[in-house]
């Protein structure tokens, strides 16, 4: 039955935190839903445009992109390429062809002098066709090379290829090689050679006058590749005016408006499904983060308060806003978003004050958009983020309220620096005017968050029972009747607690932890012990110690008691929860191994250890920890006849080193650079209680006399 109990307790207070992030999250999406609505206009062709009109988004222009890169690819003329090796290489092949001509010739004319039998004209015909085989050679050319004698034959070939040399040494297009094959005729034929020959050598000539300037595909491509290249894309900018207030609406003007999403008379929903998606995030993301504390009991009051301070701030930012619609751009700049992040700190933690600070940037983006082209003001959400993350960063570890207003200065100076840095990035033209009332409101920013974190805070803190300093302080109060009560019949445990608070309020603050709550909390940490105070030894002045008579059991039961004990008595007199678990959990699970060895020597039995701890539970938290640390301390070093700072450094470090090795560190965050952080501050503490004093005259000669 009490399972039960205890699953439907926890399925109630998830539940309850699930209805809170659902409730932040509709109160987010309310507050930022205006500020995402599509906003058009009623505009036609011709038509005079009643304001400037900007675009509220950037688009690229593709067909005109397009359009510009062909123009500027046509405008890219082709390119050629000059072979001036051709005109050697063509000469050259032309003596070639004239060679086997010579060579055949020459061969004809040895068999006729030796009266060898010779080539009829047709064989010769048929065998230079054979050993030249150029097709573009005609049969009336092959005869007249044939009928040619070598000498009429050296000529051609002196003469030839320096023309094909000569006319090819300059550029020549494919368009141009009727023009170069008329020039080389006309040099030709201004020799003397006979008719037949001399047509001949015209054609023969002509067929190897070639272009020699070709065109470069693949340079041509690649000129015109990056000339399209270079052209830049055509977009229009979000925040660019389309158009003026009073100017003619053209068709082209008019295309603008349509493909910016200006004139679409229907409600879009994108707008408001990434909206939700954003809320979504953002909820989702918290509840993620306080995964932790959602198995705490606490967890409905945190969640309400971290809702109550999260609405808050952005109805403010929301309020502020409306300036912005009114013309009083400046006032944006008064939003004292340091206040949230600085509660959120100071009341939950700081991991939990940055992250809530990034959204409140976010939805600063989209709450301050209404003097903006698109639907993000970045530079408010820079503003809002500097300004948050300034308040979170100069309180540090501290948890003194007299350095709120401290921090409400540097919020301000941070603001005053940002605002500053925005208006020399715009490089706009600000009056002095404008200059100064921007600065003005940063500045009154940091003031705002710090009057409204010391009001607001003690608000929370009584409305919701979370302990403040003014109830701490209260608490402190010697004349409170638990104190007064420890302190009548317990004077030996008052004089220790008094001890255990100056010793566990120096260790926290050492390491950022609440000093002041380790203080009060160590004053009412023994409270149980008034229940049989005689039985602990702080309290046995002038007389028998009761353990020596009664079995270390019983010992073991009433000394283990008083943690329970002091608990049970702080809930009657409804002392704040915090202080309860100090006194509950600051002895954890430890050993007693006084009585434990002497339950040991008693019996030839096994003895379990686990029958001589503290039930628990172990320290959930720093300041427990450090009190635990304290209050073996304390009883230890008072133990000691004559304390040396060695000695004490010595011990101090045995317990901690014993406890960590007894795992009674194992359920709060203390880290082992923060343990070593106590251990030198306890040893600093203690050495300035047992100093040293010096020996006077007059009780030195009183000493040597006795």
């Amino acid at each position: 039955m009490a399972n039960f109990r205890h699953l439907l307790s926890n399925y109630f207070r998830l539940s309850v935190a699930t209805v809170s992030f659902i409730v932040m999250g509709i109160i987010l999406f309310s507050l930022l839903v205006s500020n995402v609505t599509p906003n058009v206009v009623d505009v036609n062709v011709y038509e005079r445009s009643p304001r400037d009109i900007q675009s509220p988004i950037t688009i690229p222009l593709e067909d005109q992109t397009e359009a510009r890169k062909k123009l500027a690819e046509e405008s890219i003329k082709n390119e050629y390429t000059f072979n001036k090796d051709l005109a050697l290489v063509q000469a050259e092949a032309l003596k070639d062809l004239l060679d086997i001509v010579i060579t055949i010739t020459e061969s004809e004319e040895k068999k006729k002098k030796e009266d060898e039998a010779t080539l009829t004209l047709e064989q010769k015909v048929v065998q230079l066709k054979d050993s030249i085989n150029k097709s573009d050679i005609s049969d009336e050319t092959y005869i007249a090379l044939a009928e040619a004698s070598k000498a009429e034959l050296n000529n051609v070939k002196n003469l030839a290829p320096d023309v094909v040399n000569k006319v090819l040494s300059e550029p020549v297009m494919v368009e141009e090689v009727e023009e170069a094959r008329s020039e080389a005729i006309q040099l030709i034929r201004d020799n003397n050679l006979p008719y037949s020959l001399r047509n001949a050598t015209e054609e023969i000539t002509r067929s190897f006058i070639i272009a020699n300037r070709t065109l470069d595909t693949e340079k041509t491509r690649q000129k015109r590749k990056e000339a399209s290249d270079k052209v830049e894309e055509v977009v229009i900018r979000e925040g660019e005016v389309l158009v003026k207030s009073g100017a003619v609406i053209t068709p082209e003007i008019f295309d603008r408006l349509k493909k910016v999403g200006l004139l679409d008379q229907e409600m879009k929903t994108y707008p408001y499904y990434g909206l939700f998606l954003f809320v979504l995030i953002v909820m989702a993301g918290l509840y993620y983060f306080m995964k932790e504390e959602r198995e705490k009991e606490h967890f409905r009051k945190y969640v309400t308060i971290y809702a109550l301070l999260f609405t808050l701030t952005l109805v403010v930012m929301k309020v502020l806003s409306v300036s912005t619609e009114l013309g009083l751009m400046s006032l944006m700049y008064a939003v004292p978003v340091a206040a949230g992040a600085m509660m959120i700190k100071m009341l939950f933690n700081e991991e939990l004050a940055v992250v809530s600070t990034i959204i409140f940037a976010f939805s600063a983006a989209l709450i301050f958009n209404e003097q903006t082209a698109g639907n993000f003001n970045f530079i408010m959400s820079m503003y809002v983020l500097f300004n948050g993350m300034s308040g979170i960063v100069f309180l540090g570890k501290t948890q003194q309220r007299s350095k709120i207003l401290q921090a409400g200065f540097f919020v301000s100076f941070i603001a005053i620096l940002t605002v500053a840095s925005v208006l020399l990035l715009q490089n706009g033209k600000f009056t002095s005017l404008q200059i100064g009332l921007d600065l003005g409101c940063a500045a009154i920013s940091g003031f705002i968050s710090a009057v409204l974190t010391l009001g607001l805070l003690p608000v929370i803190e009584s409305s919701f029972n979370i302990l403040s300093v003014t109830k701490l302080i209260e608490l402190s109060n010697p004349n409170h009747p638990i104190l007064r009560k420890v302190l009548m019949e317990a004077p030996g445990t008052y004089h220790h607690s008094i001890m255990v608070a100056n010793l566990s309020e120096a260790a926290c603050e050492s390491i950022g932890a609440n000093g002041l709550l380790a203080r009060v909390g160590s004053y009412y940490h023994d409270v149980g012990k008034t229940k049989r105070p005689h039985f602990f030894i702080e309290n046995q002045m002038n007389m028998d110690n009761p353990h020596d008579k009664i079995a270390p059991q019983l010992s073991k039961t009433i000394i283990t008691a008083h943690p329970y004990d002091g608990a049970d008595m702080l809930r009657a007199e409804k002392i704040p929860k915090e202080i309860i678990d100090i006194a509950e959990q600051h002895h954890g699970t430890t050993l007693l191994k006084f009585f434990f060895h002497k339950a040991a020597q008693l019996t030839d039995k096994e003895v379990a250890e686990s029958d001589f701890r503290y039930p628990g539970p172990k320290a959930q938290t720093k300041e427990v920890a450090i009190i635990g640390i304290s209050d073996a301390v304390e009883a230890a070093v008072r133990s000691l006849s004559k304390p040396t700072p060695v000695k004490i450094d010595g011990i101090i470090r045995k317990i901690i080193n014993d406890r960590l090795e007894d795992g009674q560190f194992d359920e709060c965050d203390i880290t082992l650079k923060e343990l070593d952080i106590v251990a030198k501050t306890l040893t600093e503490t203690l050495k300035g209680i047992f100093h040293s004093r010096i020996e006077y005259p007059e009780e030195t000669k009183k000493v040597e006399k006795q």
